[in-house]
């Protein structure tokens, strides 16, 4: 596949998790190919497939910004805020999502554990959703 094979320093990119971002190093001779700091201050490492290096996520999540069409992606807001104990409830049966900080919907299974604890810890019940059967 090798997406980012090209990449140079400069270019301009799209995570589906952190929004906008520029490739600020790359590397040659390892797993990780490039280095992208987000508009939020994140930096992150990616694959030359564009996968990053934390979270469960095996498919492609940044891309150059040119390429990106967000048309038929949910930034919709949640409808109602749940509270802890349904959040609780849904996180077992695997029906949870959880907003990302570029405002996209993920299902909570692909997120860090250290994310979804600290939004609990702040009691941002807003930032989850049950998951859309469709």
């Amino acid at each position: 596949m090798s997406y980012f094979k090209k990449a140079k320093v400069g270019d301009k990119v799209y995570g589906l998790i952190f929004g906008k971002g520029k490739i600020v190093e790359c590397y040659e001779d390892s797993h990780y190919v490039i280095m992208v700091k987000f508009s939020n201050g994140h930096e992150v490492a990616y694959t030359e497939d564009g996968i990053p290096n934390w979270g469960n996520f095996k498919k492609q999540t940044c891309f150059y910004r040119k390429d990106v069409d967000l048309s038929k992606v949910d930034f919709s807001p949640a409808q109602k805020v749940l509270s802890n104990k349904k959040i609780i409830k849904l996180r077992e049966k695997g029906e949870l999502e959880v907003r990302l900080p570029s405002g996209i919907w993920a299902s909570i299974k692909k997120c860090p554990e250290s994310y979804i604890e600290d939004i609990c810890q702040k009691e941002q019940y807003h930032l989850f959703r049950k998951k859309d059967k469709s």
